[in-house]
């Protein structure tokens, strides 16, 4: 089959990808094309004739569901007909004019004329053609995903508003569901799994990557030094994944066929790529420079000028609360924060926290403050969180986007009830230690919880998800107070230099990029169904946690933005553990269990190295040395061979060796800094999204949080309605929960009855009696200070 017929083929393939309201599938064609097709088939026996028919601007060709061209009964127009239609369209003002019905009569005509044109060309293919138009017309269907014409052959308007012409193609906004018109099949065809470069994958694995070790992968010198790379500090080393260059070039072919730098670009400029809530995605925005301020624009707003207004806001308020000159109610310093959030405006903030705890700048501004993080609905975690705290001292950072989320609201309410317990019921109290960090839409809200708007709100903005909130006011506050705002500007910094990476590097060097391919590659085609991040460095303990949900809350999805179920694995299960405390724990499943991808974290230099008197070897080269041997065993494991001639008993051999062959990634950064802490999160940040624009998933919304919610708030009432009746008779959903429900109340009532002080659950109240005055007598001098960032270790 020649080129030519090839594009006499494609042209009549890609006139029947999108189904019309009508029932039939449409698509319009610029008149360029049908140039093209006049040329491809110069031998067709009703050439000239299509020649003329083709130089209409827009035609319209429709097919049954079949995939067939199917001609309609009506007859070409008489040649009279096409000049007067031809004629009426000129600028003479003394023809007559057209009614609307005639001129869309006249289309169909023109249409079904053309139509038969482009038949006979068809008719000048052979039959060895239809193998190349099924991958053809799959190929093209792919690349059509995001386009879609009009449904009538007149103006009509996006979602937006705009003008649009009627035959040009127009990008479908993200929110539109317009490739939801297409029938089921369509959308299916539409899946990435159905691309050849996707088939390409799954062959390459079956068999060639199959059939190979890790072991022997190692030994070749030109795939390791090309499998790796650095950014700014940052070594990624990925020779241990089993994977070889010609699959990094396959992934490549993938990323390039899903757009993926289209994506990206989409992601930073603003665009509404959350298409489910019809949001922008700006987490990059966050941390960007001030000269970038202009460059992002949405609804109207300048979002990076917002950002460096909340970031100024945050700095004075920080500052002026570290220097004294804001202090609580009775005019006590404020030295105790307790920011009160869950899942994202708790994990991320949480991580950095841990991060700087023990770094040397970190340490020395933190003296004198002390940062604390309640989440848990738990009471337990209340009584932990605050029992030993003066609350005269404290200030409450209430972090929740919507100012609704039902564990956060209710702990909360919990703080100020404990400040009032000992302050009073003033609303002063309230104004002076309670801030809030929430989106704009919630101002309302915020207010009516009695906190002052005008200086105490820190607001962010609904293109920040939660759980890509930690450089929004949801980490500058906490972190700020804690450490002051100039350590939490150098985080910004880390982030924002691997943010300008992402967006710029090549594919081959791009450390994101490249893990969030692999993350693919592993998932979708080697079928590892669970991933672990080993971070050796023990201040980055809370890590795996926030990964865990970043990774998990993001892409742990099953539709795509088609609408249609995906056919192939997304979304991995992540855990993990820092530094050597693993080894101890999960490391045998991992060396000889179920096959688990690995991420090993490691820094060059230990932000506090010990070498005690007697040693050979540093703490930290201890530790390192097992962060370099660990994945070489996952990667090479033991022979049975290997383990005979250690002299281990033949019944034993088995037990005792590892098949090796398991996949892992090693990153090395300088030292664990506030800037290398921001590099960390851009990056897990990045390979997220970049896995998600793979898949064709959205990365930014989280339905799958609201279920549970909603059932628990169903429940709530039948455990309220039971303790005010005083009874246990109650109605679950099922029978199954409706015994749980009966033995958990009759159970509280028996302990309630049991109790030294017969008071109701009901009648409790009051949070805490008792503060660090009553735990740890006698009470430091009044007047200490410790300096807070000037203090000394």
């Amino acid at each position: 089959m020649n080129v030519s017929q090839g594009v006499t083929w494609s042209i009549l393939i890609a006139l029947s990808l999108v189904k019309s309201p009508g029932g039939v599938e449409s698509f319009v064609i610029p008149p360029t094309t049908f140039q093209d097709a006049r040329i491809a088939a110069p031998n067709s026996s009703r050439s000239s004739s299509c020649h003329r028919s083709l130089q209409e601007p827009r035609v319209r060709f429709s097919s049954d569901e079949n995939d067939e061209i199917s001609p309609t009964t009506s007859p070409p127009p008489p040649e009279e007909k096409r000049h007067h239609r031809n004629k009426s369209k000129g600028n003479d003002d003394n023809q007559p004019l057209i009614s609307t019905h005639g001129r869309q009569q006249q289309q169909q005509q023109q249409q079904q004329h053309t139509r038969h044109a482009a038949i006979d060309l068809a008719h000048s293919v052979d039959s060895a053609g239809k193998e190349f138009v099924s991958d053809l017309r799959k190929d093209l269907m792919s690349r059509l995903t995001m386009f879609t014409p009009p449904p009538t052959g007149e103006l009509s308007h996006d979602n937006k508003g705009a003008v649009v012409a009627s035959g040009e193609r127009k990008q479908v906004d993200n929110n539109s569901g317009s490739a939801h018109r297409l029938s089921l099949d369509d959308r299916k065809n539409m899946l990435v799994s159905r691309t050849k470069e996707w088939k390409r994958l799954q062959k390459h694995a079956k068999d060639e990557i199959e059939k190979m070790h890790l072991r022997d992968l190692m030994m070749e010198e030109e795939r390791c030094d090309t499998m790796c790379a650095e950014w700014d500090g940052v070594y990624l080393d990925y020779s241990r994944q089993r994977a070889d260059l010609k699959t990094m070039k396959l992934l490549r072919e993938l990323a390039d066929r899903q757009d993926l730098k289209g994506k990206i670009q989409q992601m930073v400029s603003g665009e509404k790529i959350n298409f489910t809530e019809d949001r922008s995605v700006l987490h990059t925005a966050l941390r960007a420079d001030k000269s970038s301020i202009g460059s992002i624009v949405v609804d109207g707003q300048d979002c990076v000028e917002d950002v460096h207004k909340t970031l100024d806001q945050v700095r004075q308020f920080t500052d002026a609360i570290r220097n004294g000159d804001i202090r609580g109610y009775t005019g006590k310093r404020l030295r105790n924060f307790i920011s009160v959030g869950i899942g994202g405006s708790y994990l991320g903030p949480e991580f950095l926290y841990e991060c700087l705890k023990t770094e040397p700048d970190g340490i020395n501004s933190a003296l004198g403050y002390n940062l604390r993080f309640l989440s848990n609905v738990d009471p337990v975690d209340i009584e932990r969180t605050c029992a030993d705290l003066d609350p005269e001292e404290t200030l409450i950072i209430v972090v929740s986007k919507t100012f609704t989320t039902a564990e956060t609201m209710l702990n909360a309410r919990t703080m100020r009830q404990w400040l009032w317990d000992f302050m009073g019921n003033d609303k002063e109290v309230v104004r002076k230690h309670v801030v809030a960090c929430s989106s704009i839409s919630a101002t309302d809200k915020v207010e009516e919880f009695g906190i002052n708007t005008d200086d105490y709100f820190f607001k962010f903005w609904d293109w920040v998800g939660g759980r890509y909130s930690v450089c929004s006011a949801v980490g500058a506050v906490p972190i700020s107070l804690q450490y002051g705002f100039d350590l939490f500007e150098k985080f910004l910094e880390g982030a924002r230099s691997i943010d300008k990476h992402f967006v710029s590097a090549p594919f081959e060097q791009n450390i994101p990029v490249i893990m969030g391919l692999l993350g693919v590659w592993n998932h979708s085609f080697m079928n590892y169904n669970t991933r672990t991040t080993l971070p050796y460095a023990e201040a980055l303990l809370k890590l795996p946690a926030h990964i865990q949900q970043l990774d998990m809350e993001s892409n742990g999805k099953r539709v795509t933005k088609h609408g249609v179920e995906v056919d192939y694995n997304v979304g991995e299960v992540d855990f993990g553990e820092a530094g050597t405390n693993g080894q101890h724990s999960f490391y045998q499943l991992l060396h000889q269990g179920q096959t688990v991808p690995c991420d090993f974290i490691g820094f060059i230099a230990s932000q506090h190295d010990l070498c005690m008197d007697g040693e050979d070897m540093t703490s930290h080269d201890e530790l390192m040395s097992n962060f370099f041997a660990q994945p070489d065993a996952l990667a090479n494991g033991k022979t049975a061979d290997e383990v005979r001639a250690e002299g281990v008993k033949e019944d034993l051999v088995i037990h005792r060796t590892f098949h090796g062959n398991r996949p892992s990634l090693s990153l090395i950064l300088p030292k664990l800094t506030a800037y290398a802490a921001g590099q960390l999160l851009s990056i897990y940040e990045h390979r997220t999204a970049v896995q998600g624009f793979i898949w064709d998933i959205n990365s930014f919304d989280q339905y799958g949080v609201e279920l549970g919610k909603k059932l628990a708030n169903e429940i709530k009432d039948h455990v309220h309605n039971a303790r005010k009746n005083q009874s246990e008779d109650v109605d679950g959903p099922n029978p199954s929960t409706t015994r749980l429900l009966k033995y958990y109340l009759t159970k509280t009532k028996e302990n309630e009855s049991a109790c030294s002080d017969e008071r109701s659950i009901l009648s409790l109240s009051s949070v805490t009696r008792k503060t660090y005055k009553d735990h740890f007598p006698p009470t430091p001098p009044e007047s200490h200070d410790l300096g807070g960032p000037l203090g000394k270790m």
